[in-house]
């Protein structure tokens, strides 16, 4: 069972909403970040860039810098860009693009069900990162993106957040990027008692984003036992049907030294090979991929003596592309660190693919059809890992639309 936490949200003034919500900082490209931070007093990029136009330089992930953060997070808030709810609340959340909805409910996730395993993860947490969270937290004192959970669509939660979106949204506006936003307040202490029922119905949520925030929430939490707010983190929730996994592609710089003709022929090895075209070739279904290659899209299939259909990881399409191809045919053995590997995610298409190799940036590319969220699940509840990057998950929240403190 999972248990949802209403807060007291500090969220922008409804007249600012749209000015003060942004992406992560490392989503912009240097140049239109600093023409963001320049044009726009009120984002919410100012917090987490705390120096832009300043003299005093700190490094980053000090506590130096995040007591910078932490200053201009209070500076909002006495400037009233940033204004606190009066009361617990839950909220929903809508959000709209060009192909698809995703909403949900952003409430507080306890800490205990992580550590009781009611949260379920699918990834390895770095150490240090998760250290370097904690102390973020520990000196800012707030969350302001929430972690992304998934659970079994429950027609009753369903039928309640429909009951709020057919109201006048508290925010509603659209963004450069093409997505539109709503927001809905559960203010009422009846509603907000039926999702936490009907939230204990669920037997788990799994982590879809957002790994190593929830681990340093956890581990801050531990260290923190006796202050109830910071055994809860903030999450937004959201049914497994509204959730959507893209494809994480791969392409590669160089052969191992091979020619294109004995690089097709080692790959014969493992897979069976379509005839070559100039038309795009997508994978249609499991354990098929499309490669691209001096100018010819070839379908792959791998054939089946090199599927491991016992283990959840072995059965995992990159973990498949890797065993075969990339470790034993190009000799890449650190997918994290080996720099001729790049990861393209699927909503970039598959012109992305075909440019990367066309421009010379890589020499071969592959297309892996997207996992499951069965998948996802299985690897979960074995208590495996998948291999690195191999899910695109959205939606992809924002940062400062409704911050929780500790």
């Amino acid at each position: 069972m999972i248990s949802v936490i209403p807060f007291k949200a500090v969220r922008p003034s409804r007249d600012k909403a749209n000015l003060v919500a942004s992406r992560p900082f490392y989503n912009y490209k240097k140049h239109i970040l600093s023409a963001k931070l320049e044009g726009n007093p009120y984002t919410f990029l100012h917090v987490i860039n705390p120096e832009f136009q300043t003299e005093d330089k700190t490094k980053p992930n000090t506590k130096a810098r995040f007591e910078k953060v932490k200053f201009k997070y209070e500076e909002f808030k006495a400037n009233k860009i940033l204004i606190q709810d009066e009361k617990p609340c839950l909220y929903v959340y809508r959000q709209t693009t060009p192909t698809n909805t995703y909403i949900g409910i952003i409430a507080g996730a306890t800490a205990q069900d992580y550590i009781d395993g009611n949260i379920k993860v699918h990834e390895h947490t770095l150490t240090e990162r998760e250290e370097t969270f904690c102390k973020y937290i520990d000196v800012c004192k707030f969350n302001a993106e929430p972690v992304l959970l998934t659970y079994k669509d429950n027609p009753l939660i369903n039928s309640l957040i429909d009951k709020y979106t057919k109201e006048r949204s508290e925010y509603e506006f659209s963004t450069t990027d093409l997505i539109k936003h709503d927001l809905w307040v559960i203010s009422d202490s009846k509603d907000i008692e039926l999702v936490q029922l009907l939230f204990k119905e669920i037997p788990a949520a799994y982590i879809a984003d957002g790994h190593h925030r929830t681990a340093s929430s956890v581990l801050y939490a531990a260290e923190n036992k006796d202050i109830e707010a910071t055994q809860y983190f903030l999450s937004f929730f959201i049914a497994e049907s509204s959730l959507k996994i893209y494809d994480f592609n791969r392409t590669v710089k160089g052969l191992n030294g091979l020619s294109t003709n004995d690089f097709l022929n080692a790959i014969n090895k493992y897979y069976i090979l379509s005839k070559p075209s100039k038309k795009k070739l997508k994978p249609a279904a499991l354990h098929e991929f499309s490669m691209y290659i001096e100018g010819l899209w070839y379908l792959i299939k791998v054939r089946s003596e090199f599927i491991d259909d016992y283990s959840p990881v072995g059965s995992l399409d990159p973990q498949i592309l890797y065993n075969t191809i990339l470790s034993n045919v190009l000799g890449i053995k650190d997918l994290k660190n080996d720099k001729r590997v790049q990861f393209i995610d699927g909503t970039q298409g598959m012109k992305a693919l075909k440019k990367s190799v066309d421009s010379k940036k890589s020499d071969v590319a592959f297309a892996v059809f997207p996992i499951s969220i069965e998948q996802l699940k299985l690897i979960a509840d074995t208590n495996n890992v998948m291999p690195p990057k191999s899910t695109w998950i959205e939606p992809k929240l924002r940062s400062g639309l409704t911050i929780y403190e500790f």
